[in-house]
């Protein structure tokens, strides 16, 4: 319901005196809506009918009375954001999607859930490429984190952008969860961070029919929800009969846009399956009900049996209008901005530059263009090269897991985001305008939360997050998410190596830069000195549609000449030529040092010639021509190449012949000692190579087989 304009922009008022005069109507609605989930799922006999069916009254309440959005334009720049963080029940997002008009999901459309379309538009759990998905969810408690993100991307444009009378950012997020969410570990740290910032723009609808897959909720789960939200800084409000009390809904949802100082947690019982042979019981969460079973609800209903799929005009009519009433806030907004850029030029044009989700021209000015002689850590460089930029460049928001002294994000001058309220022990305080933001020790929603940042709207947000690599472990499920949404998001990760010395195996990433190097749609770049390094971030900064790990060391190396920053975009390239060379040593990232001295040795002990590449990152190397690829590493001439690395060699049998890698976890001792332990000595790997030559000279097999040294 809306009023009067004020600054532009249609004010706030209760929709309540809307809902009460078409609750008339709301029977009628939420039968159609679940028969019609029920034959959806039935139609290609699978699916998960009883979340959305038993949701059914929530949907109403957010879409017709209390969410700000416009079907017709959904990137609307200032409409609030939805998230179904149980993505299990994406019917019940796309069949409101349908009703209130977004002009993609079509009925036909609506209707290929489950089918063999490939160009369906309704998968089995919501993705962000359809029209009115904000985030991808499926996999459980990655999408509540991804609206703590959200919410933290309005607090943060708000506080940087709104002047009086010129709320230019102002929407709301709103999350639905169903119980597993409040299960997944993911989501309870990413819970706990929003009551700790007090982000009053994030509501929590949590679906509460007491099921999960196994059976009833009290199979693993007897605490006291309510009083854990409470105590994690959430407002909470009970809504006993979620089913039909559309009304109860609204008046809550209301209450949880108005909050001042909180998030809401709002909770609302439901029955799964509503009205189906198996409400109320874990049968009913993803399996369709069964042809008789439907039959008996129609007639229950008053319906048709015999008749699929049945939107009557009236609960069309319902819907009609919204997709005006979502034109006439863009509209408003418009307006104000165009107002809001009158008045405040250079704000309003930096704020439309964010929009369009563009970075200052001149962004790579600010990087050194030389760096210190003296050996480096390529954490440090890493610092080095990007947080003259963050200090500038407002479109990057840094975070780390607890870290800050390790990973050297920190710039000076930089705010700390924080509820400008708080006072910590420590006096490191801040305000929702701040762009470092401290996630505590929360590796996983600290990479959940800044998909969301980044799914705000695109690149208007570039989150950089920051830990050791080895917790990227910990992160690693939401990390994928990002990928698979084609978010930029750049994680730095630091300590990468054996070199890392003595907190040993635990902290020692032997086989992790193989699963990130797999993954699709991820750059995993890991750079051999700060000039690499200057590289790496050139790259991730201009990935637009891909998240980046820049994988950095914590010892120091040596300061290479033949390293080039504008070769890493190319994934590896040429260090040391040499027309006579018989071999091709491959260095990587803290140990590319490493290959260009195995080098040196060979020639002067051996009187073997190799030449050395540099191999940063593997996808950006795959993205180069055949010519390129094999001018770089002459394998086609049948010159043999050899990678140093002391990770698992698993992966690099596609560029070498040979690894001197690293098949076991690792060990503590300090970082020197390690290398040594593990043979990564440069007397020792010059005999590892000069005898693997040997060797393919006696055994020619060898040559077609990767060999471990």
């Amino acid at each position: 319901m809306t009023v009067e304009i004020q600054n532009g922009v249609t004010a706030h008022k209760s929709a309540l005196p809307l809902v009460q005069k078409l609750s008339k109507d709301h029977d009628l609605v939420l039968k159609t809506f679940r028969l019609l989930i029920a034959d959806l799922c039935q139609q290609f006999n699978g699916g998960h009918p009883g979340g959305a069916i038993g949701m059914a009254a929530i949907g109403v309440s957010l879409w017709k009375y209390v969410m700000r959005y416009a079907p017709h334009s959904p990137s609307f720049f200032n409409r609030d954001r939805f998230v179904l963080s149980n993505g299990h029940t994406c019917l019940f997002q796309y069949s409101f999607l349908h009703l209130t008009g977004y002009k993609d999901m079509t009925f036909e459309q609506l209707k290929s859930y489950h089918s063999d379309r490939v160009d369906a538009l309704c998968p089995g759990h919501p993705e962000i490429e359809h029209e009115g998905i904000e985030v991808t969810t499926g996999p459980l408690g990655q999408g509540i984190a991804n609206a703590v993100g959200l919410a933290m991307a309005t607090k943060n444009l708000a506080a940087t952008y709104n002047r009086p009378g010129f709320d230019v950012v102002n929407n709301h997020t709103w999350c639905m969860i169903g119980d597993a969410c409040l299960q997944e570990g993911v989501g309870l740290e990413a819970i706990s961070l929003a009551g700790h910032f007090r982000l009053n723009n994030l509501t929590v609808i949590y679906d509460n029919n007491q099921i999960t897959c196994d059976g009833s909720v009290d199979l693993t789960n007897t605490e006291d929800v309510n009083a854990k939200m409470r105590a994690c800084g959430w407002n909470v409000i009970d809504v006993s009969d979620g089913c039909f009390d559309i009304e109860g809904i609204v008046r809550a949802l209301e209450e949880a846009r108005a909050s001042k100082d909180k998030p809401t947690f709002i909770n609302i019982k439901t029955v799964i399956g509503l009205d189906s042979s198996v409400a109320g019981t874990a049968v009913a969460h993803g399996a369709a009900f069964g042809a008789k079973s439907i039959i008996d609800m129609k007639t229950a209903y008053g319906f048709n049996p015999e008749e699929h799929f049945v939107i009557g005009d009236s609960v069309r009519q319902f819907f009609q209008g919204l997709p005006e009433r979502g034109e006439q806030w863009v509209q408003e907004w418009d307006q104000l901005v165009r107002d809001y850029t009158s008045k405040y030029p250079e704000l309003g044009a930096s704020f439309q530059s964010r929009v369009r989700g563009e970075l200052p021209t001149n962004w790579q000015d600010h990087i050194p263009s030389s760096f210190p002689d003296k050996p480096t850590a390529t954490r440090a460089a890493s610092g080095l090269v990007f947080n003259p930029i963050a200090k500038e460049v407002n479109s990057f928001m840094v975070g780390t897991a607890d870290l800050s002294p390790s990973v050297n994000m920190i710039w000076p001058g930089k705010v700390d985001f924080q509820h400008p309220d708080l006072r910590t022990t420590c006096g490191i305080n801040g305000d929702y305008s701040g762009r470092y933001i401290h996630y505590g020790v929360r590796e996983h929603a600290m990479a959940a939360i800044s998909n969301g940042l980044a799914a705000y709207s695109p690149n208007t947000i570039i989150p950089v997050t920051s830990t050791f690599f080895m917790f990227y472990l910990y992160a690693a499920p939401a990390v994928r998410m990002g990928a698979l949404q084609h978010l930029q998001i750049i994680h730095v990760a630091t300590h990468d190596s054996i070199g890392m010395g003595e907190d040993g195996p635990t902290h020692q990433p032997i086989e992790l830069a193989n699963l990130y190097r797999a993954m699709p749609n991820l750059l995993y770049i890991r750079p051999g000195d700060s000039e690499e390094t200057a590289g790496a971030w050139i790259a991730a900064i201009g990935a637009k549609n891909t998240p980046s790990i820049i994988s950095t060391s914590r010892q120091t190396l040596p300061q290479l000449a033949q390293t080039r920053r504008d070769s890493v975009a190319l994934g590896a390239y040429v260090l040391s030529e040499a027309e006579s060379a018989t071999v091709t040593l491959i260095g990587v990232g803290a140990e590319l040092s490493f290959a260009l001295e195995v080098a040196t040795q060979l020639k002067a002990q051996k009187g073997i010639t190799a030449r050395v590449v540099s191999f940063p990152c593997q996808r950006l190397f795959e993205k180069q021509s055949l010519k390129y690829k094999r001018d770089t590493l002459q394998r086609h001439r049948g010159i043999p190449a050899v990678v140093i690395e002391p990770y698992a060699p698993n992966g690099w049998e596609r560029y070498a012949d040979a690894g001197i890698c690293v098949t076991r976890f690792g060990h503590s001792l300090p970082g020197k000692a390690a290398y040594k332990f593990f043979g990564f000595e440069i007397d020792t790997l010059t005999t590892k190579v000069a005898n693997y030559l040997q060797q393919i000279q006696e055994d020619e097999f060898l040559r077609r087989e990767f060999v471990e040294l």
